[in-house]
């Protein structure tokens, strides 16, 4: 039996990168259930094309996570097909770079409301549940630019915001026995860096004492355990997964 065996999550932005790779870790660590979040209808159909008759478990439901009105229809058919939300991971994210000085507004507000009122938006209906039912395990995908980054001003302080955010609901969901806990990756190879020159790339590795990029499935591996009863001590906290680089 897998350490998720008998529990049900809800997984958002998992229609490629580390989403994708959380719900495969997900899977492979005996998850009942899975409702997989996405913006993107075709990455939706992809994720359940490519997971065969192990995507039997997967329930897809296209969401924008920064519309309260679509997360609650989500939350409310995951629990028709499932019964209950055991797990939550709030990964959705976007990017809108650019130096603060010529940040247009709606730049700040399309990252703030995906990144920062998303997550909101999922554990204002989720954690009803959870408490209901005196158990829950919630991990926020924040990031190590919420200690800074240029050209990012929106999503530092959007994946800052996160991690007061995470340390907020542990400690009000402690006594419900509800574990709350974030993850902030670095460098991580996914498909941001498809189109991104080998010379910049070069320069980050130089960044990360390991000497290379982190790759998704050790970001989700991370997940899975603070999603995990392994984890059942563990609260409030923000595990960085940066090589090093961040500390």
């Amino acid at each position: 039996m897998g350490k998720l065996s008998g529990k049900y999550a809800i997984v958002t932005g998992g229609g490629k990168g580390i989403g994708e790779t959380i719900v495969n870790r997900f899977l492979v660590d005996g998850i009942e259930g899975v409702a997989v979040l996405e913006y993107d209808g075709k990455l939706l159909e992809q994720l359940i094309s490519d997971l065969g008759e192990v995507g039997d478990k997967v329930l897809p439901i296209q969401c924008d996570v920064s519309n309260e009105a679509q997360v609650k229809t989500a939350v409310a058919q995951a629990v028709e097909r499932f019964g209950s939300v055991d797990i939550l991971v709030n990964n959705a994210g976007i990017t809108r770079d650019s130096m603060f000085h010529k940040m247009a507004d709606d730049a700040w507000d399309a990252v703030v409301n995906v990144n920062l009122k998303g997550p909101y938006h999922l554990c204002k209906y989720v954690i009803p549940i959870m408490r209901n039912q005196a158990y829950g395990r919630i991990v926020n995908i924040s990031s190590v630019s919420a200690f800074g980054n240029a050209g990012q001003a929106n999503y530092a302080a959007s994946k800052a915001g996160l991690i007061g955010f995470t340390k907020t609901l542990a400690k009000e969901g402690g006594p419900k026995n509800i574990i709350v806990n974030c993850v902030a990756p670095g460098y991580i190879e996914t498909d941001m860096y498809n189109n991104v020159p080998q010379e910049i790339i070069t320069e980050h590795m130089k960044l990360i004492p390991l000497r290379r990029l982190g790759q998704p499935n050790e970001v989700a591996s991370a997940v899975s355990f603070l999603a995990s009863d392994d984890a059942s001590f563990i609260s409030g906290q923000c595990l960085i997964i940066s090589g090093g680089a961040t500390t």
